[in-house]
Protein backbone atom coordinates (compact mmCIF):
# COMPACT_ATOMS: atom_id res chain seq x y z
CA UNK A 1 0.00 0.00 0.00
CA UNK A 2 1.30 3.62 -1.16
CA UNK A 3 1.38 6.12 2.10
CA UNK A 4 1.99 9.77 1.17
CA UNK A 5 4.48 11.54 2.54
CA UNK A 6 3.71 12.97 6.09
CA UNK A 7 3.08 16.66 4.89
CA UNK A 8 0.99 16.07 1.66
CA UNK A 9 -1.64 13.57 4.05
CA UNK A 10 -2.09 16.51 6.24
CA UNK A 11 -2.56 19.12 3.29
CA UNK A 12 -5.02 16.59 1.45
CA UNK A 13 -6.86 16.08 5.07
CA UNK A 14 -7.34 19.85 5.44
CA UNK A 15 -8.44 20.46 2.32
CA UNK A 16 -11.59 17.63 2.46
CA UNK A 17 -14.63 19.54 2.84
CA UNK A 18 -16.34 19.33 6.31
CA UNK A 19 -20.02 17.72 6.52
CA UNK A 20 -22.00 19.56 8.28
CA UNK A 21 -24.09 17.30 11.33
CA UNK A 22 -27.71 16.88 11.10
CA UNK A 23 -29.89 18.37 13.75
CA UNK A 24 -31.67 16.59 15.36
CA UNK A 25 -35.55 17.77 17.10
CA UNK A 26 -37.55 15.55 19.60
CA UNK A 27 -41.28 15.88 19.74
CA UNK A 28 -42.24 14.64 23.01
CA UNK A 29 -45.96 14.80 22.45
CA UNK A 30 -49.58 12.91 22.84
CA UNK A 31 -49.83 10.26 19.87
CA UNK A 32 -52.51 8.82 21.97
CA UNK A 33 -55.33 10.59 24.80
CA UNK A 34 -56.83 13.35 24.51
CA UNK A 35 -54.46 16.07 24.06
CA UNK A 36 -53.58 13.91 21.26
CA UNK A 37 -56.38 15.84 19.46
CA UNK A 38 -54.31 19.30 20.32
CA UNK A 39 -50.89 17.81 20.19
CA UNK A 40 -50.86 16.04 16.29
CA UNK A 41 -52.13 19.11 13.91
CA UNK A 42 -49.11 21.51 15.34
CA UNK A 43 -46.70 18.54 15.29
CA UNK A 44 -47.43 18.40 11.93
CA UNK A 45 -47.13 21.85 10.82
CA UNK A 46 -43.91 21.71 12.44
CA UNK A 47 -42.43 19.16 10.98
CA UNK A 48 -44.35 20.86 7.30
CA UNK A 49 -41.93 23.39 8.57
CA UNK A 50 -39.14 21.40 9.04
CA UNK A 51 -39.38 19.66 5.70
CA UNK A 52 -39.66 23.39 3.65
CA UNK A 53 -36.27 24.37 5.69
CA UNK A 54 -34.53 20.97 4.67
CA UNK A 55 -35.72 21.60 1.24
CA UNK A 56 -34.01 25.35 0.91
CA UNK A 57 -30.63 24.07 2.19
CA UNK A 58 -31.04 23.09 5.46
CA UNK A 59 -29.74 24.49 8.90
CA UNK A 60 -26.35 25.81 9.55
CA UNK A 61 -25.36 23.46 6.64
CA UNK A 62 -26.96 20.20 7.68
CA UNK A 63 -30.70 18.73 7.59
CA UNK A 64 -33.06 18.61 10.34
CA UNK A 65 -34.25 15.25 11.56
CA UNK A 66 -37.15 14.66 13.92
CA UNK A 67 -37.79 11.87 16.76
CA UNK A 68 -40.88 11.07 18.70
CA UNK A 69 -41.80 9.87 21.78
CA UNK A 70 -45.21 9.18 23.16
CA UNK A 71 -45.78 10.63 26.11
CA UNK A 72 -49.34 9.47 26.25
CA UNK A 73 -51.61 12.40 27.55
CA UNK A 74 -50.11 11.51 30.83
CA UNK A 75 -47.45 13.73 33.09
CA UNK A 76 -45.49 10.54 34.17
CA UNK A 77 -44.53 9.54 30.90
CA UNK A 78 -44.22 13.12 29.69
CA UNK A 79 -40.86 13.53 31.33
CA UNK A 80 -40.22 9.22 30.23
CA UNK A 81 -40.34 10.85 27.08
CA UNK A 82 -38.16 13.34 27.60
CA UNK A 83 -35.73 11.64 29.07
CA UNK A 84 -35.62 9.22 25.92
CA UNK A 85 -35.60 11.46 23.37
CA UNK A 86 -32.30 13.31 24.84
CA UNK A 87 -30.65 9.79 25.18
CA UNK A 88 -31.72 9.59 21.23
CA UNK A 89 -29.72 12.74 20.47
CA UNK A 90 -32.18 15.54 20.71
CA UNK A 91 -30.65 19.01 20.65
CA UNK A 92 -34.20 20.65 21.14
CA UNK A 93 -37.52 19.32 22.56
CA UNK A 94 -40.71 20.19 21.13
CA UNK A 95 -43.73 19.72 23.72
CA UNK A 96 -47.27 18.92 24.57
CA UNK A 97 -49.43 21.49 23.83
CA UNK A 98 -50.83 22.16 27.18
CA UNK A 99 -48.50 23.65 29.97
CA UNK A 100 -49.53 20.91 32.70
CA UNK A 101 -48.77 18.02 30.20
CA UNK A 102 -46.13 19.58 27.85
CA UNK A 103 -43.81 21.15 31.49
CA UNK A 104 -42.55 17.25 32.61
CA UNK A 105 -40.67 17.14 29.19
CA UNK A 106 -39.74 21.16 29.01
CA UNK A 107 -37.91 20.61 32.87
CA UNK A 108 -36.28 17.55 30.71
CA UNK A 109 -34.56 19.78 28.47
CA UNK A 110 -34.02 23.18 30.82
CA UNK A 111 -32.10 20.58 33.04
CA UNK A 112 -30.08 19.80 30.26
CA UNK A 113 -29.23 23.03 28.69
CA UNK A 114 -31.39 22.98 26.12
CA UNK A 115 -34.50 24.89 24.59
CA UNK A 116 -37.59 23.83 24.52
CA UNK A 117 -40.96 24.74 22.84
CA UNK A 118 -44.61 24.48 23.87
CA UNK A 119 -46.84 23.48 20.72
CA UNK A 120 -49.21 25.70 21.44
CA UNK A 121 -49.10 26.65 25.10
CA UNK A 122 -51.26 29.36 26.22
CA UNK A 123 -50.53 29.75 30.07
CA UNK A 124 -47.30 32.59 31.04
CA UNK A 125 -45.78 28.91 32.63
CA UNK A 126 -45.16 27.61 30.02
CA UNK A 127 -41.89 29.25 29.47
CA UNK A 128 -39.53 31.33 31.89
CA UNK A 129 -42.05 31.65 34.95
CA UNK A 130 -43.24 27.77 35.25
CA UNK A 131 -40.05 25.91 33.16
CA UNK A 132 -37.00 28.31 32.70
CA UNK A 133 -35.07 30.55 30.91
CA UNK A 134 -34.75 28.33 27.95
CA UNK A 135 -38.20 27.31 27.31
CA UNK A 136 -40.59 29.34 24.93
CA UNK A 137 -44.26 29.52 23.07
CA UNK A 138 -45.05 31.19 19.71
CA UNK A 139 -48.56 30.95 21.21
CA UNK A 140 -50.77 33.96 21.75
CA UNK A 141 -51.74 34.15 25.35
CA UNK A 142 -54.94 33.42 26.94
CA UNK A 143 -55.37 36.85 28.55
CA UNK A 144 -54.32 38.61 24.90
CA UNK A 145 -57.31 36.73 23.62
CA UNK A 146 -59.48 37.76 26.25
CA UNK A 147 -58.33 41.30 25.96
CA UNK A 148 -58.67 41.79 21.99
CA UNK A 149 -62.19 40.35 22.54
CA UNK A 150 -62.75 43.40 25.38
CA UNK A 151 -61.65 45.83 22.90
CA UNK A 152 -62.78 44.61 19.36
CA UNK A 153 -66.70 44.42 21.08
CA UNK A 154 -65.91 47.79 22.19
CA UNK A 155 -65.04 49.74 19.12
CA UNK A 156 -66.61 47.28 16.43
CA UNK A 157 -70.29 46.62 17.54
CA UNK A 158 -70.09 49.56 20.14
CA UNK A 159 -70.58 46.59 23.30
CA UNK A 160 -70.73 48.83 26.75
CA UNK A 161 -72.15 46.01 29.29
CA UNK A 162 -70.56 42.65 29.75
CA UNK A 163 -71.33 39.61 31.39
CA UNK A 164 -68.59 37.76 32.38
CA UNK A 165 -69.11 33.23 32.32
CA UNK A 166 -66.40 31.63 33.53
CA UNK A 167 -66.32 27.72 32.71
CA UNK A 168 -63.37 26.38 35.72
CA UNK A 169 -62.01 23.69 34.20
CA UNK A 170 -58.64 24.57 32.81
CA UNK A 171 -56.04 27.33 33.43
CA UNK A 172 -56.79 28.35 30.01
CA UNK A 173 -60.30 29.70 30.75
CA UNK A 174 -59.00 31.33 33.68
CA UNK A 175 -56.51 33.39 31.50
CA UNK A 176 -59.08 34.37 28.69
CA UNK A 177 -61.39 35.97 31.61
CA UNK A 178 -58.44 37.93 33.07
CA UNK A 179 -57.61 39.68 30.06
CA UNK A 180 -61.36 40.14 29.34
CA UNK A 181 -61.61 41.57 32.60
CA UNK A 182 -58.19 43.81 32.49
CA UNK A 183 -59.25 45.65 29.29
CA UNK A 184 -62.93 45.94 29.36
CA UNK A 185 -63.82 48.08 32.84
CA UNK A 186 -60.69 50.67 30.92
CA UNK A 187 -63.02 51.80 28.29
CA UNK A 188 -64.65 54.17 28.73
CA UNK A 189 -67.87 53.71 29.13
CA UNK A 190 -67.62 50.10 29.35
CA UNK A 191 -68.55 47.94 32.29
CA UNK A 192 -68.69 44.47 33.63
CA UNK A 193 -72.46 44.16 34.73
CA UNK A 194 -72.27 40.63 36.18
CA UNK A 195 -70.23 37.65 36.46
CA UNK A 196 -70.71 34.06 36.73
CA UNK A 197 -69.02 30.28 37.03
CA UNK A 198 -69.80 26.74 35.86
CA UNK A 199 -67.89 23.54 35.66
CA UNK A 200 -67.28 22.29 31.91
CA UNK A 201 -69.53 19.13 32.70
CA UNK A 202 -72.07 20.96 34.03
CA UNK A 203 -75.52 19.25 32.49
CA UNK A 204 -77.20 22.35 32.97
CA UNK A 205 -76.23 26.15 33.59
CA UNK A 206 -80.06 26.86 33.91
CA UNK A 207 -78.97 29.09 37.36
CA UNK A 208 -76.32 31.10 35.68
CA UNK A 209 -79.20 31.99 32.90
CA UNK A 210 -81.33 32.89 35.49
CA UNK A 211 -79.28 35.58 36.31
CA UNK A 212 -78.28 37.11 33.38
CA UNK A 213 -82.45 37.18 32.75
CA UNK A 214 -82.75 38.99 35.59
CA UNK A 215 -80.59 41.71 35.07
CA UNK A 216 -82.80 45.05 33.96
CA UNK A 217 -81.45 44.94 30.54
CA UNK A 218 -79.99 41.97 28.66
CA UNK A 219 -75.43 42.64 28.37
CA UNK A 220 -74.24 43.52 24.63
CA UNK A 221 -71.94 40.80 25.19
CA UNK A 222 -71.19 37.55 27.14
CA UNK A 223 -67.58 36.89 27.99
CA UNK A 224 -67.74 32.76 27.60
CA UNK A 225 -64.86 31.78 28.92
CA UNK A 226 -64.66 27.89 27.86
CA UNK A 227 -63.43 25.06 25.74
CA UNK A 228 -65.43 22.28 24.43
CA UNK A 229 -67.48 20.38 25.06
CA UNK A 230 -68.62 22.55 27.68
CA UNK A 231 -68.42 25.53 25.25
CA UNK A 232 -71.02 24.27 22.93
CA UNK A 233 -73.31 23.09 25.90
CA UNK A 234 -73.32 26.68 27.44
CA UNK A 235 -74.01 28.46 23.92
CA UNK A 236 -76.69 26.42 22.87
CA UNK A 237 -78.30 26.67 26.15
CA UNK A 238 -77.98 30.57 25.94
CA UNK A 239 -79.62 30.58 22.60
CA UNK A 240 -82.54 28.65 23.76
CA UNK A 241 -83.15 30.56 26.23
CA UNK A 242 -83.64 33.47 23.88
CA UNK A 243 -80.84 35.58 25.21
CA UNK A 244 -79.53 37.28 22.20
CA UNK A 245 -76.45 38.48 23.13
CA UNK A 246 -72.93 39.06 21.38
CA UNK A 247 -71.03 35.96 22.70
CA UNK A 248 -67.45 36.30 22.60
CA UNK A 249 -64.76 33.77 23.35
CA UNK A 250 -60.86 32.00 23.70
CA UNK A 251 -59.22 30.60 20.34
CA UNK A 252 -60.02 26.97 21.64
CA UNK A 253 -63.46 27.22 20.04
CA UNK A 254 -61.84 27.73 16.43
CA UNK A 255 -63.43 25.36 14.22
CA UNK A 256 -66.89 24.38 13.03
CA UNK A 257 -66.64 20.59 14.21
CA UNK A 258 -68.88 21.16 16.86
CA UNK A 259 -71.66 23.37 14.76
CA UNK A 260 -74.11 20.85 14.61
CA UNK A 261 -74.72 20.78 18.19
CA UNK A 262 -75.60 24.34 18.06
CA UNK A 263 -77.69 24.62 14.51
CA UNK A 264 -77.61 27.84 12.98
CA UNK A 265 -75.85 29.94 15.59
CA UNK A 266 -75.12 32.96 14.99
CA UNK A 267 -73.60 36.02 16.90
CA UNK A 268 -70.84 33.79 18.10
CA UNK A 269 -67.22 35.39 18.41
CA UNK A 270 -63.60 34.20 18.78
CA UNK A 271 -59.68 36.14 17.71
CA UNK A 272 -57.58 33.45 16.15
CA UNK A 273 -53.99 33.55 14.61
CA UNK A 274 -54.80 33.03 11.12
CA UNK A 275 -57.98 31.51 9.61
CA UNK A 276 -58.78 27.90 8.26
CA UNK A 277 -61.73 28.96 6.30
CA UNK A 278 -59.94 30.43 3.22
CA UNK A 279 -60.97 34.08 3.73
CA UNK A 280 -57.63 35.24 5.51
CA UNK A 281 -55.87 38.17 3.55
CA UNK A 282 -52.37 37.03 3.83
CA UNK A 283 -51.79 34.72 1.09
CA UNK A 284 -48.73 32.68 3.36
CA UNK A 285 -51.52 31.60 5.95
CA UNK A 286 -53.96 29.75 2.66
CA UNK A 287 -49.90 28.74 1.20
CA UNK A 288 -49.94 26.77 4.59
CA UNK A 289 -53.48 25.34 4.70
CA UNK A 290 -52.91 23.56 1.12
CA UNK A 291 -49.93 22.25 2.40
CA UNK A 292 -51.38 20.94 5.19
CA UNK A 293 -54.04 19.51 3.08
CA UNK A 294 -51.47 17.72 0.79
CA UNK A 295 -49.54 16.50 4.31
CA UNK A 296 -52.67 15.19 5.81
CA UNK A 297 -55.27 14.66 3.11
CA UNK A 298 -57.77 18.13 5.04
CA UNK A 299 -57.08 21.53 5.98
CA UNK A 300 -56.59 22.51 9.52
CA UNK A 301 -59.71 21.70 11.75
CA UNK A 302 -58.82 24.43 14.20
CA UNK A 303 -56.16 27.24 14.26
CA UNK A 304 -54.20 25.11 16.69
CA UNK A 305 -51.77 23.84 13.72
CA UNK A 306 -50.35 27.29 13.35
CA UNK A 307 -48.25 27.83 16.44
CA UNK A 308 -46.73 24.29 15.28
CA UNK A 309 -45.00 26.11 12.14
CA UNK A 310 -43.97 29.12 13.54
CA UNK A 311 -42.19 27.49 16.30
CA UNK A 312 -39.98 26.01 13.97
CA UNK A 313 -39.43 28.75 11.75
CA UNK A 314 -38.75 31.45 14.98
CA UNK A 315 -36.58 28.38 16.70
CA UNK A 316 -34.50 28.11 13.14
CA UNK A 317 -34.17 31.96 12.54
CA UNK A 318 -32.58 32.16 16.06
CA UNK A 319 -30.41 28.98 15.51
CA UNK A 320 -28.76 30.45 11.97
CA UNK A 321 -28.37 33.99 13.72
CA UNK A 322 -26.64 32.21 16.94
CA UNK A 323 -24.75 30.38 14.74
CA UNK A 324 -24.96 27.11 17.29
CA UNK A 325 -28.18 25.48 18.64
CA UNK A 326 -26.46 25.19 22.30
CA UNK A 327 -29.73 26.59 24.59
CA UNK A 328 -28.78 29.97 26.25
CA UNK A 329 -27.57 31.04 22.46
CA UNK A 330 -30.31 30.45 21.13
CA UNK A 331 -32.44 31.80 23.68
CA UNK A 332 -30.70 35.19 23.43
CA UNK A 333 -31.40 35.30 19.92
CA UNK A 334 -35.08 34.52 20.70
CA UNK A 335 -34.83 37.53 22.72
CA UNK A 336 -33.72 39.90 20.83
CA UNK A 337 -36.89 39.56 18.24
CA UNK A 338 -39.40 42.33 18.03
CA UNK A 339 -42.03 42.02 15.66
CA UNK A 340 -40.74 39.15 13.95
CA UNK A 341 -42.44 38.80 10.46
CA UNK A 342 -44.02 35.24 10.20
CA UNK A 343 -46.45 33.94 8.29
CA UNK A 344 -49.45 34.37 10.90
CA UNK A 345 -48.11 37.84 12.14
CA UNK A 346 -45.36 39.35 14.39
CA UNK A 347 -44.15 37.64 17.39
CA UNK A 348 -41.73 38.90 19.86
CA UNK A 349 -40.02 37.52 22.50
CA UNK A 350 -37.80 39.49 25.82
CA UNK A 351 -35.68 38.21 28.66
CA UNK A 352 -38.62 38.43 30.61
CA UNK A 353 -41.65 37.02 28.82
CA UNK A 354 -41.71 34.32 25.95
CA UNK A 355 -44.64 34.37 24.58
CA UNK A 356 -47.03 36.55 23.05
CA UNK A 357 -48.76 39.07 25.32
CA UNK A 358 -50.03 41.30 21.76
CA UNK A 359 -50.60 39.75 18.32
CA UNK A 360 -52.49 40.60 15.34
CA UNK A 361 -55.45 38.45 15.86
CA UNK A 362 -57.88 37.51 13.29
CA UNK A 363 -62.11 38.06 14.37
CA UNK A 364 -63.92 35.21 13.37
CA UNK A 365 -67.71 35.29 13.35
CA UNK A 366 -70.51 32.65 13.26
CA UNK A 367 -73.59 33.56 11.55
CA UNK A 368 -76.09 31.00 10.17
CA UNK A 369 -74.40 28.36 11.37
CA UNK A 370 -70.87 29.29 9.21
CA UNK A 371 -67.68 30.91 10.36
CA UNK A 372 -66.32 33.68 8.11
CA UNK A 373 -63.44 35.99 8.76
CA UNK A 374 -64.89 39.71 9.75
CA UNK A 375 -62.04 41.37 10.97
CA UNK A 376 -58.80 41.82 12.52
CA UNK A 377 -57.40 43.05 15.79
CA UNK A 378 -54.22 44.01 17.83
CA UNK A 379 -54.71 45.02 21.00
CA UNK A 380 -53.64 48.56 21.84
CA UNK A 381 -51.29 47.48 24.97
CA UNK A 382 -49.68 44.51 25.61
CA UNK A 383 -51.19 42.72 28.42
CA UNK A 384 -48.96 43.89 31.76
CA UNK A 385 -46.68 41.27 33.41
CA UNK A 386 -48.64 41.75 36.68
CA UNK A 387 -51.96 41.03 34.85
CA UNK A 388 -50.76 37.38 33.51
CA UNK A 389 -48.59 36.10 36.56
CA UNK A 390 -51.79 37.16 38.37
CA UNK A 391 -53.80 35.26 36.85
Amino acid sequence: MKHLPLGTALLAALAAPVMAEDITVGFAIAKSGWMEAYDSPAATAAKIRIDEINAGGGLLGGQIKWIESDTRTDRAEAAKAGLDLVDQGAQMLVVSCDYDFGAPSALVAEGEGMNSFFLCAEDVKAGIQGVGPNAFSASVLAPVQGATMAEWAYAKREARAAYVLEDTFIEYNKGICTGFDWMFPRLEGAAIVGRDTFKNDDASIASQITRIKELDEEPDVIMLCSVMPGAAAAVRQIRAAGINALILNGSAVDGSYWLDATPDLSGFVVPVQGSIYGDDPRPEVEAFNAAYEKATGARPASQYAYPGYVLIDLWAKAVERAGTVEGAAVTAALEAMTDEPTSFGPRSFSAQLHHQNTALMQIIEITSGKPARVDEWRISEPVPMDVLIAK
